[in-house]
């Protein structure tokens, strides 16, 4: 039996198998195999299309990664034109952006790669248009920015739709649930609630369907075997996001109050043919990258205030030392930091030690 014919089994299994106290753990198993099945697949796929091939070939580059995201025809390489100096085509029909067209936004010292990703049509998760390509692209970055036209303001549903399916999770948290996988000792489970939705057994047979069998888990929240799988498997990310909405040269400002009242979601109103507001969304992505300065003192020098190193909330020094150079993190010996992240100035840390904004840092290498 291949994996498609193993596949539908489960499928019609799930279908009859009705879902109560008896059978959660039994329909939880299911689930988990059905989830690895299609991973399966879908990588068997992969390969028999050269690995990589479907995919655009993006390199990352700057400090941060934004694609823009909508529909065919809402401004896009507009808008990318105006942020950066990038020469992505404009046209004034649809699909006229067939590939990815990358800029560099550079904005309070920070340098931010745009990406103009074709549009997106309904089904693209699925695979419809370039669909599955784009949102390739859109799981790698570090901020979804959702672009609606004014006079179709609601495709914002069908744009969190085709992303949430493609497993890119716009401004959630990732299931509270870490796994740290052993050499020995079986499979523990730490919890710091009651657990509801998901039993301790369960738990470690979903591992094992997924070939874990030594591992250490702390579980914070009541999570879901769905929940499980996705952080077992990688099939979810959690971008942050902001909405945009183009062409508001087009409306009166009564239109656009209409708007407000009706989206459930905040928006940034902006015009990129006419350049309106272009400014405010510029800010807006720099605080919704939650950027820290970091300010580099070498050993012996002087601090250099001028060009701070700019990196995301949350980063360690090791993330500093793959910044700088790809060998750094293999010739650090230790770190000298002063500022909100030690309890004294010139604290001696390691290279795991969390960062805070404007801390200053000398990194000192193994002779």
């Amino acid at each position: 039996m291949g994996i498609p014919e193993k596949i539908q089994a489960i499928e019609d299994e799930l279908h009859r198998t009705k879902v109560n106290k008896a059978t959660e753990h039994h329909v939880g198993l299911l689930k988990a195999k059905l989830a690895r099945l299609r991973r399966e697949l879908e990588e068997g796929k992969q390969l028999k299309t050269g690995g990589r091939a479907g995919r655009f070939g993006i390199k990352k580059a700057g400090d941060a990664t934004v694609v823009i995201i909508g529909l065919p025809n809402v401004g896009k390489s507009t808008l990318l034109n105006c942020l950066t100096n990038a020469k992505s085509p404009v046209a004034a029909y649809q699909f006229s952006t067939v590939t990815v067209y990358p800029g560099m936004m550079k904005y309070r010292g920070a340098k931010i790669q745009i990406l103009d990703l074709p549009g997106l049509i309904d089904g693209a998760a699925s695979g419809k248009g370039l669909g599955k390509r784009v949102l390739s692209v859109a799981r790698e970055a570090d901020l979804i920015l959702l672009l609606l036209d004014v006079f179709q303001p609601d495709q914002v549903t069908l744009l969190r739709r085709e992303l949430k399916e493609m497993g890119i999770c716009l401004d959630e948290k990732p299931p509270g649930v870490v796994i740290e996988k052993t050499a020995t000792g079986g499979i523990t489970v730490h919890t710091q609630i009651s657990l509801q939705k998901i039993s301790e057994n369960l738990i470690k047979d979903v591992l094992r369907v997924y070939g874990i069998h030594n591992a250490q888990i702390l579980v914070s929240e009541d999570l879901t075997t769905d929940q499980l799988v996705d952080v077992i498997s990688g099939n979810h990310v959690y971008p942050p996001s902001l909405t945009a909405i183009n062409k508001i040269d087009l409306v009166n400002p009564g239109f656009l109050d209409e708007l407000k009242g009706r989206l459930q979601t905040g928006f940034i109103p902006l015009s990129a043919k006419s350049n309106v507001n272009i400014d405010i969304l510029r800010e807006a992505i720099y605080r919704r990258l939650n950027f820290i300065r970091i300010y580099l003192r070498p050993k012996g020098g002087e601090t250099d205030y001028a060009e701070p190193l700019i990196i995301r909330n949350g980063s360690t020094i090791r993330d500093v030392c793959n910044k700088i150079h790809r060998d750094l993190e293999k010739e650090f010996k230790y770190a000298l930091v002063w500022g909100k992240s030690v309890k004294f100035e010139g604290q001696k840390v390691g290279i795991d030690h969390f960062l805070s904004n404007e801390d200053i840092l000398t990194i000192i290498k193994k002779k």
